[in-house]
Protein backbone atom coordinates (compact mmCIF):
# COMPACT_ATOMS: atom_id res chain seq x y z
CA UNK A 1 0.00 0.00 0.00
CA UNK A 2 1.40 3.41 -0.90
CA UNK A 3 2.75 6.27 1.06
CA UNK A 4 2.34 9.53 -0.86
CA UNK A 5 4.72 9.74 -3.83
CA UNK A 6 5.39 13.43 -3.36
CA UNK A 7 6.34 12.87 0.29
CA UNK A 8 8.54 9.92 -0.69
CA UNK A 9 10.23 12.28 -3.12
CA UNK A 10 11.54 14.49 -0.33
CA UNK A 11 12.05 11.72 2.25
CA UNK A 12 15.81 12.28 2.23
CA UNK A 13 15.25 15.91 3.19
CA UNK A 14 12.97 14.81 6.03
CA UNK A 15 15.66 12.44 7.25
CA UNK A 16 18.20 15.27 7.21
CA UNK A 17 15.85 17.49 9.23
CA UNK A 18 15.14 14.73 11.73
CA UNK A 19 18.83 13.93 12.25
CA UNK A 20 19.66 17.60 12.72
CA UNK A 21 16.95 17.89 15.38
CA UNK A 22 18.25 14.70 16.97
CA UNK A 23 21.78 16.06 17.21
CA UNK A 24 20.52 19.25 18.90
CA UNK A 25 17.90 18.11 21.44
CA UNK A 26 16.12 20.58 23.69
CA UNK A 27 14.01 19.69 26.74
CA UNK A 28 10.61 21.11 27.67
CA UNK A 29 10.10 24.87 27.25
CA UNK A 30 13.69 25.20 25.99
CA UNK A 31 12.87 24.30 22.37
CA UNK A 32 14.12 27.64 21.00
CA UNK A 33 16.27 26.24 18.18
CA UNK A 34 13.73 23.56 17.32
CA UNK A 35 10.76 25.93 17.19
CA UNK A 36 12.84 28.35 15.13
CA UNK A 37 13.54 25.67 12.54
CA UNK A 38 9.86 24.70 12.49
CA UNK A 39 8.75 28.31 12.04
CA UNK A 40 11.31 28.94 9.28
CA UNK A 41 10.29 25.80 7.36
CA UNK A 42 6.59 26.59 7.58
CA UNK A 43 7.18 30.18 6.48
CA UNK A 44 9.26 29.04 3.50
CA UNK A 45 6.33 26.90 2.34
CA UNK A 46 3.90 29.81 2.49
CA UNK A 47 2.19 28.75 5.72
CA UNK A 48 0.99 31.41 8.18
CA UNK A 49 3.07 31.06 11.36
CA UNK A 50 2.29 31.96 14.96
CA UNK A 51 4.94 31.60 17.67
CA UNK A 52 4.97 31.79 21.45
CA UNK A 53 1.92 29.72 22.40
CA UNK A 54 2.87 27.69 25.45
CA UNK A 55 6.14 29.66 25.53
CA UNK A 56 7.98 27.83 22.74
CA UNK A 57 5.05 26.37 20.81
CA UNK A 58 4.40 27.06 17.13
CA UNK A 59 1.13 26.94 15.17
CA UNK A 60 0.96 26.97 11.38
CA UNK A 61 -2.28 27.84 9.59
CA UNK A 62 -2.99 26.66 6.05
CA UNK A 63 -6.21 27.13 4.08
CA UNK A 64 -7.05 24.74 1.28
CA UNK A 65 -9.20 25.08 -1.82
CA UNK A 66 -12.82 26.11 -1.68
CA UNK A 67 -14.81 27.76 1.08
CA UNK A 68 -15.06 24.89 3.56
CA UNK A 69 -15.29 25.96 7.18
CA UNK A 70 -14.04 22.75 8.81
CA UNK A 71 -10.84 23.04 10.83
CA UNK A 72 -8.56 20.17 11.82
CA UNK A 73 -5.54 20.25 14.13
CA UNK A 74 -2.52 18.04 13.62
CA UNK A 75 -0.16 17.93 16.57
CA UNK A 76 3.49 16.97 17.08
CA UNK A 77 5.61 17.31 20.22
CA UNK A 78 9.11 18.81 20.01
CA UNK A 79 10.89 18.19 23.33
CA UNK A 80 13.69 15.77 24.18
CA UNK A 81 14.39 13.97 27.46
CA UNK A 82 16.87 14.99 30.19
CA UNK A 83 19.00 11.86 29.78
CA UNK A 84 22.20 10.70 28.13
CA UNK A 85 22.25 9.00 24.74
CA UNK A 86 24.16 5.74 24.44
CA UNK A 87 24.38 5.13 20.71
CA UNK A 88 27.18 5.44 18.17
CA UNK A 89 25.08 7.25 15.58
CA UNK A 90 26.80 9.90 13.50
CA UNK A 91 23.90 12.21 14.37
CA UNK A 92 23.81 11.38 18.08
CA UNK A 93 23.13 14.10 20.63
CA UNK A 94 25.77 16.84 20.83
CA UNK A 95 24.37 18.15 24.13
CA UNK A 96 25.25 16.30 27.37
CA UNK A 97 22.22 15.18 29.35
CA UNK A 98 19.82 15.77 26.46
CA UNK A 99 18.50 13.03 24.18
CA UNK A 100 15.58 12.53 21.81
CA UNK A 101 14.94 9.18 23.46
CA UNK A 102 11.21 9.21 22.75
CA UNK A 103 11.22 10.07 19.06
CA UNK A 104 9.70 13.54 19.26
CA UNK A 105 12.27 14.65 16.68
CA UNK A 106 10.53 12.16 14.38
CA UNK A 107 7.05 13.46 15.22
CA UNK A 108 8.12 17.04 14.49
CA UNK A 109 9.67 15.98 11.18
CA UNK A 110 6.62 13.96 10.12
CA UNK A 111 4.33 16.95 10.69
CA UNK A 112 6.73 19.18 8.78
CA UNK A 113 6.54 16.68 5.91
CA UNK A 114 2.76 16.83 6.02
CA UNK A 115 2.83 20.63 6.09
CA UNK A 116 5.12 20.83 3.05
CA UNK A 117 2.97 18.40 1.05
CA UNK A 118 -0.31 20.10 1.90
CA UNK A 119 1.15 23.54 1.19
CA UNK A 120 2.24 22.32 -2.26
CA UNK A 121 -1.02 20.54 -3.17
CA UNK A 122 -3.75 22.21 -1.09
CA UNK A 123 -5.88 19.24 -2.03
CA UNK A 124 -8.39 19.87 0.76
CA UNK A 125 -11.28 22.20 1.50
CA UNK A 126 -10.98 23.78 4.93
CA UNK A 127 -8.23 24.88 7.33
CA UNK A 128 -5.38 22.89 8.87
CA UNK A 129 -3.72 23.96 12.09
CA UNK A 130 -0.24 22.46 12.46
CA UNK A 131 0.36 22.38 16.22
CA UNK A 132 3.99 22.00 17.29
CA UNK A 133 3.85 21.53 21.04
CA UNK A 134 6.62 21.97 23.63
CA UNK A 135 7.18 20.11 26.86
CA UNK A 136 5.23 16.87 26.48
CA UNK A 137 7.48 14.95 28.86
CA UNK A 138 5.68 15.72 32.10
CA UNK A 139 5.93 19.52 32.08
CA UNK A 140 2.43 20.26 30.80
CA UNK A 141 3.12 21.71 27.37
CA UNK A 142 -0.37 20.90 26.08
CA UNK A 143 -2.02 22.57 29.05
CA UNK A 144 0.26 25.58 28.61
CA UNK A 145 -0.77 25.99 24.96
CA UNK A 146 -4.45 25.58 25.86
CA UNK A 147 -4.08 28.15 28.66
CA UNK A 148 -2.56 30.54 26.10
CA UNK A 149 -5.75 30.23 24.04
CA UNK A 150 -4.77 27.56 21.52
CA UNK A 151 -8.32 26.57 20.62
CA UNK A 152 -9.76 30.08 20.95
CA UNK A 153 -7.19 31.48 18.52
CA UNK A 154 -7.06 28.38 16.31
CA UNK A 155 -10.41 26.59 16.66
CA UNK A 156 -10.42 22.92 15.70
CA UNK A 157 -13.32 20.59 15.03
CA UNK A 158 -11.07 17.60 15.61
CA UNK A 159 -7.41 16.88 16.38
CA UNK A 160 -5.00 14.07 15.58
CA UNK A 161 -1.64 12.99 16.97
CA UNK A 162 0.73 10.05 16.60
CA UNK A 163 3.67 8.30 18.24
CA UNK A 164 6.44 6.08 16.95
CA UNK A 165 6.27 2.52 18.29
CA UNK A 166 9.32 0.23 18.42
CA UNK A 167 7.08 -2.44 20.00
CA UNK A 168 5.28 -2.71 16.65
CA UNK A 169 6.77 -3.92 13.38
CA UNK A 170 7.68 -1.57 10.56
CA UNK A 171 4.61 -0.64 8.55
CA UNK A 172 2.13 -1.43 11.32
CA UNK A 173 -0.33 1.19 12.48
CA UNK A 174 -2.34 0.76 15.67
CA UNK A 175 -5.37 2.65 16.93
CA UNK A 176 -7.37 1.97 20.11
CA UNK A 177 -10.88 3.45 20.29
CA UNK A 178 -11.89 4.54 23.78
CA UNK A 179 -9.54 4.96 26.76
CA UNK A 180 -6.10 4.34 25.27
CA UNK A 181 -3.51 5.73 27.69
CA UNK A 182 -3.55 6.20 31.44
CA UNK A 183 -3.83 9.33 33.53
CA UNK A 184 -0.69 10.10 35.51
CA UNK A 185 0.13 11.82 38.77
CA UNK A 186 3.72 12.64 39.74
CA UNK A 187 4.56 12.78 43.43
CA UNK A 188 7.29 14.02 45.77
CA UNK A 189 7.51 12.88 49.39
CA UNK A 190 9.91 14.68 51.73
CA UNK A 191 10.86 13.21 55.10
CA UNK A 192 12.11 15.59 57.80
CA UNK A 193 13.91 13.46 60.37
CA UNK A 194 16.92 14.13 62.57
CA UNK A 195 20.50 13.35 61.64
CA UNK A 196 23.21 11.81 63.82
CA UNK A 197 26.55 10.03 63.77
CA UNK A 198 26.43 6.69 61.99
CA UNK A 199 27.75 5.03 65.14
CA UNK A 200 24.99 6.52 67.30
CA UNK A 201 21.70 5.72 65.54
CA UNK A 202 19.71 6.01 68.77
CA UNK A 203 20.23 9.77 68.62
CA UNK A 204 18.66 10.04 65.15
CA UNK A 205 15.30 9.95 63.52
CA UNK A 206 16.72 7.99 60.62
CA UNK A 207 15.38 9.34 57.32
CA UNK A 208 16.76 6.36 55.39
CA UNK A 209 14.88 3.82 57.51
CA UNK A 210 11.74 5.94 57.31
CA UNK A 211 12.06 6.28 53.53
CA UNK A 212 12.35 2.52 53.06
CA UNK A 213 9.33 2.03 55.32
CA UNK A 214 7.32 4.51 53.26
CA UNK A 215 8.42 2.83 50.02
CA UNK A 216 7.35 -0.61 51.21
CA UNK A 217 4.05 0.63 52.63
CA UNK A 218 3.05 2.52 49.49
CA UNK A 219 3.39 -0.69 47.48
CA UNK A 220 0.45 -2.15 49.41
CA UNK A 221 -1.96 0.56 48.22
CA UNK A 222 -2.71 -0.90 44.81
CA UNK A 223 -2.59 -4.53 45.94
CA UNK A 224 -4.74 -4.02 49.04
CA UNK A 225 -7.01 -1.08 48.21
CA UNK A 226 -7.71 -1.09 44.48
CA UNK A 227 -10.19 -3.49 42.88
CA UNK A 228 -8.05 -6.11 41.08
CA UNK A 229 -10.16 -5.62 37.96
CA UNK A 230 -9.17 -1.91 37.84
CA UNK A 231 -5.81 -1.06 36.26
CA UNK A 232 -3.50 0.98 38.48
CA UNK A 233 0.23 1.39 39.01
CA UNK A 234 2.18 3.12 41.77
CA UNK A 235 5.91 3.28 41.12
CA UNK A 236 8.60 4.89 43.25
CA UNK A 237 11.28 5.94 40.80
CA UNK A 238 13.68 7.96 42.95
CA UNK A 239 15.03 7.85 46.51
CA UNK A 240 17.55 10.49 47.59
CA UNK A 241 19.29 10.74 50.95
CA UNK A 242 22.63 10.94 52.64
CA UNK A 243 26.11 12.24 51.82
CA UNK A 244 28.63 10.27 53.89
CA UNK A 245 29.40 6.77 55.15
CA UNK A 246 29.29 7.75 58.82
CA UNK A 247 26.36 10.20 58.87
CA UNK A 248 22.76 9.17 59.36
CA UNK A 249 20.83 11.69 57.27
CA UNK A 250 17.97 13.69 58.66
CA UNK A 251 16.19 14.14 55.36
CA UNK A 252 15.13 11.93 52.47
CA UNK A 253 13.06 12.37 49.31
CA UNK A 254 10.99 9.85 47.37
CA UNK A 255 9.55 10.56 43.95
CA UNK A 256 7.42 8.58 41.56
CA UNK A 257 4.27 8.23 39.53
CA UNK A 258 0.72 6.86 39.74
CA UNK A 259 -1.15 5.63 36.63
CA UNK A 260 -4.89 5.00 36.47
CA UNK A 261 -7.85 5.03 34.09
CA UNK A 262 -10.43 6.05 36.70
CA UNK A 263 -10.79 9.37 38.54
CA UNK A 264 -12.22 7.51 41.54
CA UNK A 265 -9.21 5.18 41.70
CA UNK A 266 -6.91 8.16 41.23
CA UNK A 267 -8.48 9.92 44.22
CA UNK A 268 -8.43 6.73 46.30
CA UNK A 269 -4.71 6.20 45.73
CA UNK A 270 -3.87 9.83 46.54
CA UNK A 271 -5.93 9.68 49.74
CA UNK A 272 -4.29 6.42 50.82
CA UNK A 273 -0.81 7.79 50.08
CA UNK A 274 -1.40 10.74 52.36
CA UNK A 275 -2.92 8.53 55.07
CA UNK A 276 -0.05 6.03 54.97
CA UNK A 277 2.55 8.80 55.12
CA UNK A 278 0.76 10.49 58.01
CA UNK A 279 0.68 7.21 59.90
CA UNK A 280 4.39 6.56 59.35
CA UNK A 281 5.19 10.14 60.34
CA UNK A 282 3.35 9.62 63.63
CA UNK A 283 5.07 6.25 64.19
CA UNK A 284 8.57 7.71 63.79
CA UNK A 285 7.73 11.13 65.28
CA UNK A 286 8.77 13.06 62.17
CA UNK A 287 7.19 15.31 59.58
CA UNK A 288 6.46 13.93 56.10
CA UNK A 289 5.36 16.24 53.28
CA UNK A 290 3.37 14.72 50.41
CA UNK A 291 2.96 16.56 47.09
CA UNK A 292 0.85 14.76 44.44
CA UNK A 293 0.36 16.54 41.11
CA UNK A 294 -2.15 15.85 38.34
CA UNK A 295 0.21 15.65 35.35
CA UNK A 296 -1.63 13.80 32.55
CA UNK A 297 -5.30 13.15 31.86
CA UNK A 298 -6.67 9.85 30.51
CA UNK A 299 -6.26 9.81 26.74
CA UNK A 300 -9.57 8.84 25.14
CA UNK A 301 -9.81 8.17 21.41
CA UNK A 302 -13.22 9.07 20.03
CA UNK A 303 -14.96 6.38 17.98
CA UNK A 304 -15.49 8.51 14.87
CA UNK A 305 -11.93 9.80 14.64
CA UNK A 306 -10.56 6.33 15.45
CA UNK A 307 -12.43 4.94 12.46
CA UNK A 308 -10.94 7.68 10.29
CA UNK A 309 -7.43 6.69 11.36
CA UNK A 310 -8.16 3.03 10.69
CA UNK A 311 -9.61 3.71 7.23
CA UNK A 312 -6.75 6.03 6.26
CA UNK A 313 -4.14 3.59 7.54
CA UNK A 314 -5.51 0.91 5.22
CA UNK A 315 -4.67 3.17 2.28
CA UNK A 316 -1.14 4.01 3.50
CA UNK A 317 0.14 0.63 4.77
CA UNK A 318 -0.77 -3.00 4.19
CA UNK A 319 -4.35 -3.39 5.48
CA UNK A 320 -3.25 -6.56 7.26
CA UNK A 321 -0.91 -4.39 9.36
CA UNK A 322 -3.61 -2.06 10.65
CA UNK A 323 -4.50 -3.03 14.19
CA UNK A 324 -7.17 -1.99 16.62
CA UNK A 325 -5.50 -2.41 19.99
CA UNK A 326 -7.45 -4.32 22.60
CA UNK A 327 -5.27 -3.42 25.61
CA UNK A 328 -4.77 0.19 26.73
CA UNK A 329 -1.27 1.45 27.53
CA UNK A 330 -0.30 2.37 31.09
CA UNK A 331 1.94 5.05 29.62
CA UNK A 332 0.62 8.61 29.50
CA UNK A 333 0.52 11.38 26.91
CA UNK A 334 -0.37 15.02 27.39
CA UNK A 335 -2.11 15.21 24.01
CA UNK A 336 -4.93 13.84 26.19
CA UNK A 337 -5.59 17.39 27.38
CA UNK A 338 -6.10 18.64 23.83
CA UNK A 339 -8.44 15.70 23.19
CA UNK A 340 -10.48 16.62 26.24
CA UNK A 341 -11.10 20.00 24.63
CA UNK A 342 -11.58 18.75 21.05
CA UNK A 343 -12.58 15.26 19.81
CA UNK A 344 -9.76 13.36 18.17
CA UNK A 345 -7.59 10.29 17.86
CA UNK A 346 -4.04 9.31 18.68
CA UNK A 347 -2.31 6.42 16.94
CA UNK A 348 0.96 4.51 16.79
CA UNK A 349 3.29 3.87 13.85
CA UNK A 350 5.58 0.85 14.16
CA UNK A 351 9.22 0.77 13.09
CA UNK A 352 12.27 -1.48 13.02
CA UNK A 353 14.31 -1.87 16.20
CA UNK A 354 13.59 -3.49 19.54
CA UNK A 355 15.05 -0.97 22.02
CA UNK A 356 12.16 0.78 23.81
CA UNK A 357 11.66 4.52 24.04
CA UNK A 358 13.17 6.28 27.09
CA UNK A 359 16.12 3.87 26.89
CA UNK A 360 19.58 5.45 26.32
CA UNK A 361 20.07 3.13 23.35
CA UNK A 362 16.80 3.94 21.58
CA UNK A 363 17.08 4.55 17.81
CA UNK A 364 14.28 5.95 15.64
CA UNK A 365 13.95 4.33 12.21
CA UNK A 366 13.84 7.13 9.63
CA UNK A 367 11.93 4.89 7.20
CA UNK A 368 8.72 5.72 9.09
CA UNK A 369 8.92 9.46 8.41
CA UNK A 370 6.99 9.23 5.09
CA UNK A 371 4.45 6.91 6.73
CA UNK A 372 3.61 9.33 9.53
CA UNK A 373 3.57 12.31 7.16
CA UNK A 374 1.32 10.42 4.72
CA UNK A 375 -1.05 9.39 7.51
CA UNK A 376 -1.56 12.98 8.61
CA UNK A 377 -1.94 14.21 5.02
CA UNK A 378 -4.48 11.53 4.06
CA UNK A 379 -6.51 12.28 7.20
CA UNK A 380 -6.81 15.89 6.04
CA UNK A 381 -7.73 14.92 2.48
CA UNK A 382 -10.29 12.40 3.71
CA UNK A 383 -11.96 14.65 6.28
CA UNK A 384 -11.95 17.83 4.16
CA UNK A 385 -12.28 16.62 0.54
CA UNK A 386 -12.23 19.13 -2.28
CA UNK A 387 -15.64 19.47 -3.91
CA UNK A 388 -17.61 18.40 -0.85
CA UNK A 389 -19.11 21.89 -0.56
CA UNK A 390 -19.65 22.60 -4.24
Amino acid sequence: MPTIDRIDGFADELTAIRRDLHAHPEIGFEEVRTSGIVADKLTSWGIEVHRGLGRTGVVGVLKGQGNGTKRIGLRADMDALPMEENTNLKWRSTIPGRFHGCGHDGHTTMLLGTARYLAETRNFDGTVHFIFQPAEEGLGGAREMIKDGLFEKFPCDEVYGLHNAPDLNHGEVAILPGPAMAAADFFDIKIHGYGAHGAMPERSKDAVVIATTVAQALQTIVSRNVDPLQAAVLSITQIHSGSAYNVIPGEAWLCGTVRTFSDDIRKLIAKRMRTVCAGIAATFDVEIEVDIRDTFSVLVNQEEQSRVVEEVARTVVDPAKVMTRTTPKMGSEDFADMMQAVPGAYFWVGHDGSVPVHNPGYVLDDKILPIGASMFARIIEKRMPVGAHA
